[in-house]
């Protein structure tokens, strides 16, 4: 492994060790130890792994999940995480590394440090044109949900040039989200009420998004 994915799992792992096993998370219900049991399943349990996008059967990946991180020591999940996908996994590929991980990461390292209060880190540059050109590709897959009709503008600073990305067809309704590259990845993936974006457009379409299901 290398590259973006690489540096936000292991940056992700020292969270982990941050804050325990007991802190919150973004994700409803589950503490930074099911998040780690999470990302090992993910890894390591194709099988589990299947119910992220397969809704039947989710029920088997979260009782994986649950089992995962009971009965594995919190230092053990956080080694996993680290070490990263079994040496016979294809993810262990560079390419489909940063294809597949890099977004898991970063939405899941956010989702440990805004879980705990954190404030929003000064991403690299370059990881922030990394993000925006996966949410440039995903922006129509995550925002299918949307009832009203979407923009994306991103606004990482002022040397930054300005980019925009129609996540959803015009409607009667649209609202224009801002923000840096990494708020508008979480905003897309759910995150909302924690991403720091700016939403502008009729005070009804906003807040049909506000509480539209988004994300993959």
């Amino acid at each position: 492994m290398s590259g973006f994915a690489r540096i936000e799992r292991g940056e992700l792992a020292d969270t982990l060790v941050r804050v325990g096993p007991d802190a919150p998370t973004l994700c409803t219900g589950w503490s930074a130890a099911d998040l780690a049991a999470h990302l090992v399943v993910r890894d390591g349990r194709p099988d589990a792994a299947l119910g992220i996008v397969v809704k039947p059967l989710s029920g088997w990946h979260q009782k994986v999940v649950e089992s995962t991180s009971a009965r594995t020591p919190f230092a053990d999940l956080i080694r996993k995480v680290r070490s990263g996908p079994p040496a016979w996994s294809p993810m262990r590929l560079r390419s489909l590394d940063e294809v597949v991980n890099m977004i898991e990461f970063f939405v899941h390292h956010e989702d440990l440090r805004r879980g705990v209060g954190d404030e929003p880190r000064e991403l690299d540059p370059a990881l922030s044109d990394a993000l925006w050109a996966q949410l440039r590709r995903g922006a129509r897959l995550m925002f299918r949900g949307a009832p009203v009709g979407v923009t994306l503008v991103r606004t990482e600073s002022k040397d930054t040039p300005r980019q925009t990305v129609v996540a959803k067809a015009a409607t009667p309704q649209m609202v224009t989200v801002s923000g840096p590259a990494g708020e508008l990845l979480l905003f897309a993936h759910g995150r909302k009420e924690a991403a720091r974006v700016e939403l502008t457009g009729d005070d009804a379409a906003i807040a049909k998004l506000r509480n539209a299901k988004l994300g993959l």
